[in-house]
């Protein structure tokens, strides 16, 4: 394949370039050579039909942060590298502001955010057909400035999705766990909203349809069907399929309705209408389902005010500040869940602090501050 540039830069700005020289735990499927960054394995995951990592190898690098000199609300890149036919590289990057992260946005064209971002992370993406060349890449340069906002996610909205199971013990994810039995995670069907390793910047609340049961879970895996589908945006924003009605995944679409032909992106037949999947532990234990069924999904991300991350878990949720309450779900480590407010309750030693703080995450849903290992976004207030 011949050098190529993927371009677009700014007239001026802050520029830094990403350092593709380091691989390590939190990276997946990427190699590091002499002419650059490659697919390790350039064929697909042995996975269940469903998952879009049958249909493409796949590979990830993950650069540390980078604090900017100034706030900015526009990040573009320009990738050097060589892509052979059937390959795609992408860069994406994602800021930080008092709220926390803002989902993952292409930067070739420019990646607008909401507001002012003080920290930017890049992470580099690259597929190839299985069994197919990789693409080599040999640079990314990022420019930071600034122009007008657009408009983020809709934010508190809950759409009701159809919930499948993982499975997959002992496979990676999309962002490189090694799934283990009875695990505590979500799969959505986009990397806008893919965590990092151990982290839960992009969270789900995910409820039975009579609300008796929830669990909070970080978003670690990418699936089902698609991988460019974030359903849970608005037209204005979401990356594919913007003729449908935002809440509405195209597997479910092309399921229920035959929407592009009955077919996954990636021209699959879709036997199911999933719009997340949930790992073992949080279909089993967190909402204790016992087959596929419909739920009701929060984007917690795209919300604001104060968030606390579970340190240890997955954590009990009671319905009252005690643990003789009854318990009305679980909060997977590395969640990061809203704290609408605290009182006052029984004390608890846990791995943080003794304490008789109980944070109240929603109506009737209580968790012991004892497990919170740190709250960002504001200032908790008392119920």
């Amino acid at each position: 394949a011949q050098p190529i540039t993927l371009t677009a830069a700014a007239p001026g700005g802050e520029r830094w370039n990403a350092d593709l020289s380091v691989v390590d735990r939190d990276d997946v499927n990427v190699r590091r050579t002499a002419a650059g960054l490659r697919l390790r394995e350039a064929r697909s995951a042995g996975r269940s039909p469903r998952s879009p990592h049958s249909a493409v190898a796949e590979g990830m690098l993950l650069t540390a942060p980078r604090t900017l000199h100034r706030p900015a609300t526009r990040v573009r890149a320009d990738i050097t590298a060589s892509v052979p036919a059937g390959a795609t590289v992408e860069a994406q990057v994602r800021g930080w502001r008092t709220s926390g992260w803002t989902e993952w946005r292409t930067a070739a064209a420019g990646a607008v955010f909401d507001r002012p971002v003080s920290r930017v992370q890049t992470r580099v993406v690259l597929t190839a057909p299985a069994g197919g060349a990789t693409a080599t890449v040999r640079g990314v340069q990022l420019t930071a400035d600034a122009t007008a906002a657009v408009s983020a996610a809709t934010p508190g909205l809950t759409y009701r999705v159809y919930a499948t199971r993982i499975g997959l013990v002992g496979e990676l994810t999309a962002n490189g766990r090694t799934v283990q039995p009875r695990d505590h995670f979500a799969a959505l069907p986009s990397r806008r909203g893919l965590s990092p390793l151990n982290s839960g910047d992009y969270t789900v609340r995910v409820c039975t349809t009579t609300g008796a049961r929830c669990e909070y879970a970080p978003v670690w895996d990418v699936g089902p069907w698609n991988t460019r589908d974030d359903y849970w945006n608005p037209s204005a924003v979401r990356e594919n399929w913007k003729n449908l009605p935002q809440g509405r995944p195209e597997a479910q679409a092309a399921y229920q309705t035959g929407y592009n032909g009955g077919r996954d992106q990636f021209g699959r037949t879709v036997l199911n209408p999933a719009g997340i999947d949930l790992a073992d532990g949080t279909f089993w234990d967190g909402l204790q389902l016992t087959t596929n069924a419909w739920v009701d999904v929060a984007y917690l991300w795209t919300g604001g005010g104060p968030r606390g991350v579970v340190g240890d878990g997955p954590l009990n949720i009671r319905t009252g500040a005690s643990t003789s309450y009854p318990t009305r779900g679980l909060a997977a480590r590395f969640a990061n869940v809203p704290i609408q407010c605290y009182v006052t309750g029984q004390s608890v030693a846990g791995p943080y602090r003794t304490t008789t703080r109980w944070n109240r995450l929603a109506a009737g849903q209580y968790v012991s501050h004892a497990y919170i290992s740190a709250v960002y976004g504001g200032t908790v207030p008392v119920c």
